[in-house]
């Protein structure tokens, strides 16, 4: 399992969200790493393992995902910005999501 991983769920069909973009950045916009979800709606290798103390961004490409469901939404991009503490092992950032909003906590 790598440092940081994701799950997204779509609230609005009872599923995990297939296909969505992730991407790990700096909060200056420096990709570090990218992922697709996978059947289950997770991403379980996003980046490296390890991640200095200081604030990340985690993005989802929830637009593009509705849209090839062919269903219009409100937030083309959901973003997720993160702070690293030092010591922690992992991050799980779940993202549950419907066309017109989302929510989104600390996993495990």
């Amino acid at each position: 399992m790598s440092y940081i991983t994701a799950h997204v769920l779509d609230a609005t069909a009872g599923v995990p969200a297939r296909g969505v973009e992730i991407q790990l950045l700096t909060p200056d916009g420096e990709q570090l790493a990218t992922g697709i979800t996978d059947d289950d709606g997770r991403v379980g290798d996003l980046g490296p393992e390890t991640l200095e103390p200081g604030a990340y961004r985690v993005t989802f490409g929830t637009g593009d995902y509705f849209t090839a469901r062919g269903q219009q939404s409100f937030h083309p991009v959901v973003t997720v910005d993160f702070t690293v503490q030092a010591g922690e092992k992992h991050y799980h950032i779940p993202l549950l999501l419907s066309p017109f909003a989302y929510s989104t906590y600390r996993g495990s």
